[in-house]
């Protein structure tokens, strides 16, 4: 019998003749090239070589078992338990790892462990959950980075609650297109803070000049990241905004400005306790007065009301194509409708998005004109 005289020549033999050995006999296994009875000899020559002082030995039998199903599942487990470099080819491979005993590891394992794990082919939502819960921050960078991981929307924020202030995880978070928008906005804001208190950033326009500067870039950030938030993940993305104090009446007046009308709608819902149904007739086909007891409903101040309402009749125009306008035109009509109130807190925002939109349109005709 092979497997009789495989056990009685490795006592003997030297490390490297029983490593190759090992992984020829456990490759056959597998391979199912054995009859039965050598098999079930083999599965015991192999349980057997798991006491082999050399972890060669054991690092060439999880060679060639990591990635079989048809492993011997007693092999596989105490593998796994292995010196890292035995382990981590059971740990980062193995079929036969069940959710729950990836999530035991995650739980007792260390940095290492866990990113192997993360970067498993494929991550199930429950794993994921548990690296996102309990994860080193290289666990988490190697889960965010694995296209095959199943990742929860309450995953990414627990990551982003727990490493948002790594810069390795806020860039892969935001370079992810599965993120929620609440997270997405999150990351901003932290990598807004970050420039804020830059040493460098300080230096060169002051620490008041340099926090009024990243605030303001963060709000232009949150009405940009509005496009692409989906109309399901508008509640998520406003309750994140309300928490943080950012649903101010200066965010709505940029939501009409730019266009954000179903954005917008979604605010004045949970501002007002009205159904989205009737905030939807009043944009579309609201008269003056009823919009403006809809803004007032919201909390609106009153100053607000007419340039908000005169910015939506352009919009209505232009949805139904009786007109071609953007931020530009639409800001400067808003400009033209607080007369000789051109002064205060309103006009100064409305001048700034004006003269954001000046210089993107502007940006925008260069780089045609550059490509042609």
């Amino acid at each position: 019998m092979v497997v009789s005289h495989f056990l009685k020549w490795v006592p003997t033999a030297k490390v490297t003749q029983r490593a190759a050995a090992a992984e020829a006999l456990a490759r056959a296994y597998v391979e199912h090239q054995l009859p039965f009875e050598d098999r079930c000899a083999a599965e015991a020559a192999l349980t057997l070589l798991l006491d082999d002082p050399s972890a060669k030995v054991r690092r060439a039998m999880a060679e060639a078992l990591s990635m079989s199903r048809h492993a011997p599942i007693q092999v596989i487990s105490v593998l796994a338990a292995d010196q890292p470099e035995v382990a981590e080819l059971v740990i980062g491979r193995s079929p036969l790892l069940s959710d729950a005993d990836l999530i035991d590891r995650v739980a007792a394992g260390n940095a290492a462990t866990q990113a192997l794990i993360a970067a498993r082919n494929p991550v199930s939502m429950a794993v994921g959950a548990a690296i996102a819960e309990v994860g080193e921050e290289a666990a988490c960078a190697a889960l965010l980075a694995n296209p095959s991981a199943d990742v929860a929307s309450l995953s990414f924020r627990r990551i982003a609650e727990r490493h948002g202030h790594s810069p390795r995880i806020r860039e892969a978070l935001i370079a992810d297109a599965r993120l929620p928008s609440d997270c997405r906005h999150a990351m901003l804001v932290r990598v807004g803070e970050a420039l804020r208190d830059s040493p460098l950033v300080a230096a060169l326009l002051g620490r008041a000049r340099a926090a009024r500067f990243t605030r303001d870039a963060c709000v232009r950030a949150s009405v940009v990241l509005i496009d692409g938030t989906r109309p399901d993940e508008h509640v998520a993305l406003i309750e994140h905004l309300r928490l943080r104090g950012d649903l101010t009446a200066g965010f709505l007046v940029r939501l009409v400005a730019h266009g954000k009308i179903d954005f917008l709608g979604s605010v004045l819902v949970v501002l007002t306790g009205q159904t989205m149904q009737r905030v939807t007739a009043l944009l579309a086909d609201g008269s003056d007065g009823a919009l403006k007891a809809l803004f007032a409903k919201a909390g609106l101040d009153a100053t607000t009301h007419k340039v908000m309402v005169r910015a939506l009749k352009i919009w209505r125009e232009v949805a139904n194509g009786k007109r071609v306008a953007g931020a530009q035109e639409v800001t400067w009509l808003m400009l033209k409708e607080l007369g000789s109130h051109t002064t205060g807190d309103l006009a100064t925002l409305l001048k700034s998005i004006h003269l954001d939109a000046l210089r993107d349109n502007a940006r925008g005709h260069a780089l045609a004109i550059a490509a042609a």
